[in-house]
């Protein structure tokens, strides 16, 4: 296997898209808890496939590890590596990078990260992004402390074995407290299964039970595949601590109001999960229906950008009255297996994933409905499709409001002059990508689509929309120890 994923690894043609950091899973109390880790980790494969790994413990022969670069399928499915992940105890995670080496993971970075504490070892897999890492590290290193990882993980780690408390649990809290940001936790003893999320509650985090043991998981879709019963969702700043004698609750932090990514309802999570005890599909359909009340438009037809705005489209067609069609068909195959990519094969871009079902778009005035719009290149590449098949008028519907700020809660988002919208009009962003028109949903229908208020004074909890409205729930200390400006005031 290569130490580096080939340029077509991960995500070939969607590097206009917005990529989730991570997925997290963990089983205790249930025989092959291994395998279990594996299946939970391919219904999570969307939230990263970079790379992957799984601890296990048994008591017979401790903790075993297994890492790999690449896909689930690819990596856990042997006997021959299964084999060495014994146990009813395991976590496991799934990695999309947006700290440490992007681009060019190293092994050493690929999670759960393991520790050997003076009362035992301990694993730990992250979901998010820990926005003072970079003071943290720096104050570790002049402390003595030794990274084997270029991953903002790590310093949890450390912090956990610099800690004076009593045993695992006490240590995370520990050292959770002097971290900023964003985390959705699992995390493991060898008789314990840990779930921590932070104070905002930005990345999800779930309960689940299998027979007499216990699941922790990113989404209830990867519940569903090992067919464990859904219990409930890690509240913000709760952690959990999970033994043979049950579930114990505590609450390490002071409350804060929630702010959980309102982008996973739009985009990261898989549609067939629930999230706040809201289906995300009927959640994307909703989206959709307000879409076509906020931006009609004369057309013949309205066709999903696949596969994330399809539900969106569905929602946009019921509404509007115009039809549905699959205007354009995803080949679902292009992956890791496909061709060594020559340039020329390179410059054909999208076409490797996207086709025009050319038969229903000729003459047709299109709605094309789509999740986001992030740098625009992909968008103007499948626009040009459209036409090149005969499309009469191509009209763009986008579900979530313009992408104008960068994410440090743990989504690698370019930065912000990268991104259309902090640079451009909507007026602008229309001509730019050469269509008849061009809408977003406002963020006022954004809320109105998940149910809430928008507003500081709204009774519901408000969600974390930093990315299209630049405010911020937590500063990113060391993004703007780099220089980044936050939104002015009357921005």
């Amino acid at each position: 296997m290569p130490l580096a994923p080939s340029p077509l690894t991960t995500n070939p043609f969607d590097d206009d898209k917005l990529h989730e950091e991570c997925g997290v899973f963990g089983v205790i109390g249930a025989q092959e808890a291994a395998n279990f880790t594996a299946l939970g980790l391919h219904a999570l494969q969307h939230r990263g496939q970079e790379a992957g790994g799984i601890v296990a413990y048994h008591p017979d022969h401790g903790f075993n590890s297994a890492r790999r670069f690449g896909y689930v399928r690819d990596n856990f499915t042997e006997a021959s590596v299964m084999e060495t992940l014994p146990g009813a105890l395991a976590i496991g995670h799934v990695r999309y990078s947006t700290s440490g080496s992007k681009g060019h993971t190293a092994i050493r970075d690929v999670q759960p990260f393991f520790g050997e504490f003076s009362m035992g070892g301990a694993a730990l897999a992250h979901n998010g992004n820990i926005t003072n890492a970079a003071a943290l590290r720096r104050e570790l290193i002049d402390r003595g402390s030794i990274f084997q990882s270029s991953s903002d993980s790590e310093c949890i780690i450390h912090l956990m074995a610099r800690s004076l408390q009593r045993d695992i649990p006490e240590r995370m809290k520990d050292a959770l407290r002097r971290v900023e940001g964003a985390f959705s936790i699992v995390a493991m003893t060898r008789t314990k299964l840990i779930g921590v999320r932070d104070p905002l509650g930005v990345r999800p985090l779930v309960l689940g039970q299998l027979g007499d043991g216990w699941v922790l998981s990113s989404e209830t879709c990867a519940l569903d595949i090992i067919g464990a019963d859904y219990i409930r969702e890690i509240d913000p700043g709760e952690m959990v601590v999970i033994t043979a004698a049950g579930v114990a609750s505590h609450r390490p932090f002071e409350p804060r109001r929630p702010r959980f990514c309102i982008f996973e309802h739009v985009y990261f999570s898989r549609p067939d999960s629930i999230l706040g005890g809201q289906s995300v599909y009927e959640t994307r359909r909703q989206i959709g229906v307000e879409l076509a009340q906020e931006a009609p438009v004369e057309a013949d037809l309205v066709c999903a950008v696949p596969d994330s705005g399809t539900p969106a489209a569905i929602g946009y067609s019921a509404a509007s009255g115009i039809p549905f069609g699959m205007g354009i068909i995803r080949n679902s195959y292009v992956g890791r297996t496909f061709i060594e990519p020559t340039e020329h094969i390179r410059n054909m871009g999208v076409r490797l994933k996207l086709n025009v079902n050319r038969a229903l778009i000729r003459g047709k005035r299109v709605i094309l409905v789509d999740d986001s719009v992030v740098r625009g290149t992909t968008s103007r590449k499948i626009k040009e499709m459209v036409l090149d098949a005969g499309a009469a008028e191509v009209h763009f519907r986008i579900a979530s409001p313009p992408t104008a700020w960068p994410c440090f809660y743990g989504v690698d988002t370019p930065e912000r002059e990268k991104l259309l919208a902090s640079t451009m009009s909507e007026a602008d962003m229309r001509d730019h990508l050469g269509v008849d028109s061009l809408k977003f949903i406002s963020l006022d229908g954004l809320y109105r689509a998940v149910g809430e208020t928008r507003g500081r004074n709204a009774i519901a909890p408000q969600y974390c929309d930093a990315c299209f409205s630049g405010e911020y729930p937590v500063e990113p200390a060391d993004m703007i120890n780099q220089g980044f400006k936050l939104k002015p005031a009357a921005e």
